[in-house]
Parts: C-alpha cells; sequence; structure tokens
C-alpha cells in the first residue's frame, strides 16, 4: 500500500482532510497530513493566504523531512500547490494527486509518474479555459495524467460541511482515488 501526504486546502487542516486520511488508512495506505497552519483555522482564502504561500512551502518541506521521498504526493485545493511546490524535490514520489485544483508540474517530473487530478465543472477557482490549457501543456509531458472532473459540483465537492458538497461527486472521487493509490 501507498504512503500519502496531503496537504490541506487554504482554510487549514479541517474535517475534509481528516475524513480523507482516515477513508484512505481504512483502506490500508499510510496517510500523514501536515498541519501547516499549527491548528490555526481561516473562514476564507483571502484569511489563509495572510499565512504566506512561500512559509507555508517551507513549512511543508520541514514537515515532510523524515518521510519516504517515494510518497505520494497529494493535496486539496490550494493543498495541491504546495504538494507541487515539493514535486521538484521529491521526483521519486510514486504518484501524485490533486484535488479540486492543478498546480504546476516540474521540468523534472519522472516519466510516467502517475497523475490524477479531481475537479468540478465549472470550477470558480479553476476556470475551463484554464484547465484546458494546463492539460494540454501537461500532455506534453512525461507524466502518465487522468483528469476527472464533475459537472455541477461546487469547489471543494468532496467536503460535507460545506455547500459546495456533491454526494455523488464524493462517493466518485474517493472511489477513484482508491483505485489510484492501490494501483502503485
Amino acid at each position: 500500500m501507498a504512503t500519502v501526504i496531503l496537504f490541506h486546502s487554504v482554510r487549514g487542516l479541517r474535517s475534509l482532510e481528516r475524513g480523507a486520511a482516515e477513508r484512505l488508512s481504512a483502506a490500508g495506505h499510510s496517510v500523514v497530513t501536515p498541519d501547516l497552519y499549527d491548528g490555526r483555522m481561516a473562514g476564507s482564502a483571502d484569511a489563509g493566504l495572510a499565512f504566506g504561500r512561500r512559509s507555508l512551502c517551507d513549512r511543508a518541506e520541514r514537515a515532510v523531512a523524515g518521510l519516504p521521498t517515494s510518497a505520494v504526493l497529494g493535496g486539496v485545493s490550494m493543498g495541491a500547490a504546495v504538494a507541487a511546490s515539493l514535486w521538484a524535490k521529491r521526483p521519486e514520489a510514486a504518484g501524485v494527486l490533486f484535488l479540486h485544483s492543478i498546480a504546476e508540474i516540474p521540468a523534472n517530473a519522472r516519466s510516467d509518474v502517475p497523475v490524477e487530478v479531481h475537479l468540478a465543472d465549472p470550477d470558480v477557482y479553476e476556470p475551463t479555459d484554464e484547465v484546458a490549457a494546463w492539460s494540454a501543456a501537461a500532455g506534453e509531458t512525461p507524466i502518465a495524467l487522468e483528469v476527472f472532473t464533475y459537472p455541477g459540483a461546487g469547489h471543494l465537492y468532496t467536503d460535507p460541511t460545506l455547500p459546495d458538497f456533491d454526494a455523488e461527486a464524493a462517493r466518485l472521487t474517493w472511489s477513484r482515488v482508491e483505485h489510484f493509490l492501490a494501483a502503485l
């Protein structure tokens, strides 16, 4: 089974990420959810971004220092960008998982590294034209990319505590994520 590092959204380490970790742990994976806000929560995206992206990436690097370099890098929304910031430094990652966001693919991405992306369609933070351009650029890289979109779902559609929640899209996402991890 896989070791997974799952970074939280801009709102902080909440029930969404903890629930995902429990679900994936129950499926036999080892899941680490670093708390980059040291217990603080953000009530909005602006409040979370005020914590500073650069310092979050530095905290993330320290949080994973003792973990296997082959661990799957994953992130929820803003956490995808945090995971991507580590990807270039951990090219041995067994896979990459972006939930609710797209993020930069490093120039040193290993050939055929599995990358799975799950997005609302449309998504207020990931406009359709940007996702299309990102997917086209990703197609020029050596990664093994699979993108899933969920029509009509809200941005954080897997979070049952938010109005964005879409039960069927969430069920399908977690089923696909479990399959992705089991195949690594």
